[in-house]
């Protein structure tokens, strides 16, 4: 691992630590985020609207119409209560606050007139009496308010039973409640508190709190004490954690069982608003009776009483975006219950999202720095999308909340600062790499100097290399026909075509010189069977050649055909950086050097295009070689064996090949014998020659002159031979 790779991953582990740590603080910002997505989801697939016996007798824009503004006398509340129970209401909860006395009682308005005498005032009639008699021994549920002033509690109607550990500090604080008339408190047989989302911020109710607490005494809200008294239920009982004080895990209420937060808060599952779900209070009062249609809709129901006028401002907001009147709020509270369709959030989901934001953020972090950022992307988008779909697929199927958000954020985060460290520290020096060497590597072997480490460190190391010198023939007579422009674009093309197969077979280009390409193998990094690829190279170029004269590539006509030297040799050389910290060159230097420049120009002399020494030929898999002679080449104390390169293995396993070999062994034989049959070999060896390689016809003419090359001196017979030409 490169230092810079090491570094990365630290910086990017902490990323992760860090965003780790502040989805584990959960920030305000980072639960809204996580609210709006199950808010969306909720839009997505809202809880279907069902026909379950839960009514809103709604005191609307009609009933204020028809009986006169609010407040209404009490008097009128009374008979609402009576004709609801005519009617065969189940419960009937009030989202209304009776908490001041009523002053369009008779006795209240005399009240306020002087003179009035007192036994009159006594006789004459009080509206909150007559409410009081009205829900007396009926399922009557009134609601109270919370304020912060005073330290009135109000009264608990139903009697509770604990499991597990003590639940008091669970529930949201009730400091103090507004108190209700003293008449309608004592007579009411159930007691709830109509605060939606008490202490919070957000105008969208996206849960009720279903009970509070004092510390002392537990205390139900209006929907839960309705859903109580409907069923003449007198216990509700509260399931804690049996490990976790403070923790709230169920309510029991009569046959039905609430699954809740910690805190006793029921998620709010809802539906669209529907004209279904409501029952003017005009149409509950109407003075000839009510209809066959409204007595079938409250008869049995849970009727929660409320108001949806706009001037009396009970509007709230739902995770739909839709504004509703809060009573029906209360009324989806039991609806849900009812229905058995829940939302709920399992305790251990903050912390699989915890990990899931150390896991996915680590990943990427590795990904990232050895891989590469595009496979980190990849994986990022599958993470992404596998977390939406569980997330979605577990709200859809079963009711649970998972955030898949913060897992998503995070990886967002974690991966783009790991891309950009990458990019701006790690690929800097990769960047370096490919300016150096782009244009002269094969991409496997540019991919493999990326990733080692000091790749470009100024100095050289001795290593076993394959050295290719190419040189144009004639070149100088070719120049002398064109001009400087054309002369530049017949060494672009040439080059261009023959340079390639370096490329492709692994090598690296050092340079271009004139005419003339300087090619080596198994460095900057190791190359396996470097001298084979060296001569596949070379047998490559002697194609492309042919085809660039057949096509007349270079412009210079049918009769005019442009031919190479190859010379390659494998030897001991020094590789590396060479030149300047700021300015260098990556090249090679060495003996091994100069014999592959001397082996390139002897194919004038030899006669043939492609020439590899004897150490290329052992170590070399084994291709179609002929010896071509042990040359004196300029600098060398002692002679080089070279051998022309006819074709690759499968020409050299082919039963021509093998008889043309057998042939020039003979040939090779006699000339360092001096025996008398070598003309006839000669012969023999020119007729086989064409069908293989155009080359060997040439090749084999200069053979009888160069009988110094296949003995200790030069024999006084060589024009003889090359007279049987």
């Amino acid at each position: 691992m490169a230092r810079t790779q090491l570094v990365g991953v630290i910086i990017g582990l902490a990323i992760v630590a860090a965003l780790t740590v502040l989805r584990a603080t959960d920030p305000s910002l980072l639960r809204l985020a996580r609210d709006l997505t199950f808010d969306e989801y909720q839009r997505l697939a809202p809880r279907s609207f069902e026909n379950v016996p839960v009514r809103v007798v709604d005191i609307d824009e009609a009933s204020l119409k028809e009986f006169g503004q609010w407040p209404w006398p009490r008097d009128r509340v009374a008979a609402l209560v009576d004709r609801l129970s005519e009617m065969g209401a189940a419960a009937i909860a009030f989202d209304i606050l009776f908490s001041e006395p009523d002053r369009l009682s008779p006795r209240s308005v005399m009240r306020d007139v002087a003179g009035v005498d007192q036994a009159l005032l006594e006789r004459l009639p009080d509206n909150d009496e007559i409410l009081a008699r009205s829900i007396g021994d009926r399922p009557v549920v009134l609601g109270f308010g919370l304020t912060n002033a005073g330290n009135y509690r109000p009264p608990v109607k139903a009697g509770f039973a604990f499991t597990g550990e003590s639940p008091f500090d669970a529930p949201p604080r009730l400091t103090a409640a507004t108190p209700l008339r003293p008449q309608l408190e004592a007579r009411v047989a159930g007691l709830g508190h109509i605060s939606l989302n008490p202490g919070s911020r957000s105008a969208v109710v996206r849960s009720v709190p279903l009970l509070l607490s004092d510390g002392e005494q537990l205390y139900p809200n209006l929907a839960l004490e309705a859903l109580r008294v409907a069923q003449g239920a007198s216990t509700y009982i509260v399931a804690g954690a049996p490990d976790a004080p403070d923790t709230i895990t169920l309510i029991k209420v009569g046959e039905f069982v609430v699954p809740v937060t910690a805190a006793g808060e029921l998620w709010l599952y809802v539906s669209p608003d529907r004209a279904e779900r409501y029952v003017s209070a005009g149409r509950v009062l109407a003075p000839g009776g009510v209809s066959a249609e409204t007595r079938a809709a409250i008869e049995g129901g849970i009727v929660f009483v409320g108001t949806s006028a706009a001037g009396l401002q009970d509007i709230r907001t739902t995770a739909l975006g839709h504004n509703v009147p809060g009573v029906s709020l209360h009324a989806q509270t039991v609806e849900q219950v009812l229905s058995g369709r829940f939302l709920s959030r399992p305790d251990w989901a903050d912390g699989l999202e915890i990990l899931a934001i150390a896991a996915a953020g680590s990943l990427l972090v590795l990904l990232t720095t050895f891989v590469s950022p595009a496979v980190a992307l990849a994986c990022g988008l599958l993470i992404t999308a596998l977390a939406l779909v569980a997330s979605w697929s577990a709200f859809l199927y079963a009711g649970l909340l998972f955030d898949p958000l913060a897992p998503i954020l995070a990886g967002s985060i974690t991966h783009f600062a790991a891309t950009a460290y990458r990019f701006l520290v790690i690929d800097r020096e990769r960047r370096v790499v490919r300016r150096a060497f782009g244009q002269y590597l094969s991409p496997s072997l540019l991919y493999r100097i990326e990733h080692t480490q000091d790749a470009l460190r100024l100095g050289g190391d001795d290593r076993e290399l394959t050295i290719m010198f190419v040189d144009v023939r004639n070149f100088t007579e070719i120049s002398e026909r064109l001009t400087p422009g054309e002369v530049v674009r017949f060494l672009n093309t040439l080059l261009d075509a023959l340079s390639r197969h370096v490329i492709a077979n692994e090598g690296t280009l050092d340079k271009f010189i004139g005419d003339s390409i300087m090619a080596f193998w198994n460095a900057p990094v190791d190359v396996a069977d470097h001298p084979g690829k060296a001569v596949r190279a070379a047998l490559a170029m002697r194609e492309t050649l042919a085809r660039l004269n057949e096509s007349d590539a270079f412009g210079f006509g049918s009769d005019q055909k442009v031919a190479i030297g190859v010379g390659i040799h494998t030897g001991l050389a020094c590789v590396g950086n060479m030149g300047a910290e700021m300015h260098f060159n990556y090249s090679a230097v060495g003996d091994a050097v100069n014999i592959a420049a001397r082996i390139e120009a002897a194919c004038k002399d030899v006669g043939f295009d492609i020439l590899i020494s004897e150490t290329t030929a052992d170590l070399g898999e084994r291709c179609a070689v002929l010896e071509a002679g042990a040359l004196a080449l300029k600098g060398k104390s002692t002679r080089t064996r070279v051998y022309a390169v006819v074709g690759d293995e499968h020409m050299a396993a082919s039963a021509e090949f093998s008889e043309l070999q057998r042939i020039h062994e003979q040939l090779i034989g006699a000339m360092r014998s001096r025996s008398r049959p070598r003309r006839e070999l000669v012969n023999a060896a020119k007729l086989k020659a064409p069908a293989l390689c155009g080359g060997l016809s040439d090749f084999y003419r200069r053979i009888g002159r160069r009988t110094d090359h296949f003995a200790g001196e030069p024999l006084p017979f060589a024009d003889e031979v090359g007279s049987a030409e």
